[in-house]
C-alpha cells in the first residue's frame, strides 16, 4: 500500500444550480470557469427511483468527479453551457435539454457577497458557515468524499430559479419546484429552493507518495 505524505488542494470556481421537476427527477449543474481540468461543465442527475447519473465532458473529468461522489451510472458526453443575460440553456450530447432563467439577488446573495472572497472559500469559514447553513438552507458546506477525500464550500453570490424547463432523455420533466428530496451525490446537497450559487469548491486529496499511484490533476493554489 502506498503512503500518503501530504494532501493536494484542488479548487473549483463556478456556479452552481440546483433544480427541482415536477416529474421527481432533480439535478444539479456545476458551471466552472477555473478548475484543475480548465473551464467544463458538469451535470449530476438524480431519477425518482433514486438512480444517480452523471454526465461530464470528458473521460478525465468523469472519472475525478465519479471518485469523488456517488453515481449509478457514468455519462461522458459533449456539454455545452450558454449564458444570455438571465437566461442559461444546457444541453449534454442527446441525453439532455435544460433551459431556465435567474431572478435578482435577494437577501441572502446580498449578504455573502459582502464576505471577502478569500475568507468565503477557507476551510475555516466552511466550519463556521456549515451549522447555519444546515439550519436555513438544508446543505452542509464542508464534509468527507470519496478516495479519502475532503470537501468544503464557499458560497459568494445566490440568485433564485424562476423558470425552468427539462428534457432528460427525450421526455419532457415538467415544471421547476423544489429540489425535494434532497440530492444524495454526496455528503451535500442544494438548497431546497432552487437557485443558482456563485461557488468556490475546493477538494483536499491524499498526495501518495508512490510514483506508480495516480495523482488528482492539478496543483495546490
Amino acid at each position: 500500500m502506498s503512503r500518503v505524505a501530504s494532501s493536494v488542494r484542488l479548487c473549483f470556481d463556478g456556479w452552481i444550480a440546483g433544480i427541482g421537476t415536477t416529474s421527481g427527477t432533480r439535478l444539479v449543474l456545476g458551471h466552472w470557469g477555473r478548475s484543475p481540468f480548465g473551464a467544463f461543465s458538469d451535470v449530476m442527475v438524480e431519477r425518482p427511483d433514486g438512480e444517480r447519473l452523471l454526465l461530464a465532458p470528458t473521460r478525465r473529468t468523469a472519472d475525478f468527479i465519479a471518485a469523488t461522489y456517488a453515481f449509478d451510472d457514468v455519462c461522458v458526453v459533449p456539454l455545452r453551457v450558454r449564458v444570455t443575460g438571465d437566461e442559461w440553456a444546457v444541453t449534454a450530447g442527446p441525453q439532455l435539454d435544460l433551459r431556465f432563467a435567474v431572478g435578482r439577488r435577494g437577501p441572502t446573495g446580498l449578504l455573502l457577497r459582502a464576505v471577502p472572497g478569500s475568507l468565503a472559500g477557507s476551510a475555516r469559514w466552511a466550519g463556521v458557515t456549515d451549522p447555519l447553513s444546515r439550519l436555513l438552507l438544508g446543505v452542509r458546506t464542508r464534509g468527507t468524499a470519496g478516495g479519502g477525500r475532503r470537501e468544503w464550500y464557499g458560497a459568494h453570490d445566490l440568485h433564485l430559479i424562476t423558470r425552468a424547463t427539462t428534457v432528460l432523455e427525450g421526455r419532457d420533466l415538467g415544471g421547476l419546484t423544489a429540489v425535494e428530496p434532497p440530492v444524495r451525490f454526496g455528503f451535500g446537497s442544494t438548497p431546497r429552493r432552487p437557485c443558482l450559487v456563485r461557488v468556490t469548491t475546493t477538494v483536499s486529496a491524499p498526495r501518495p507518495t508512490d510514483p506508480g499511484t495516480p495523482r488528482p490533476p492539478g496543483r495546490a493554489p
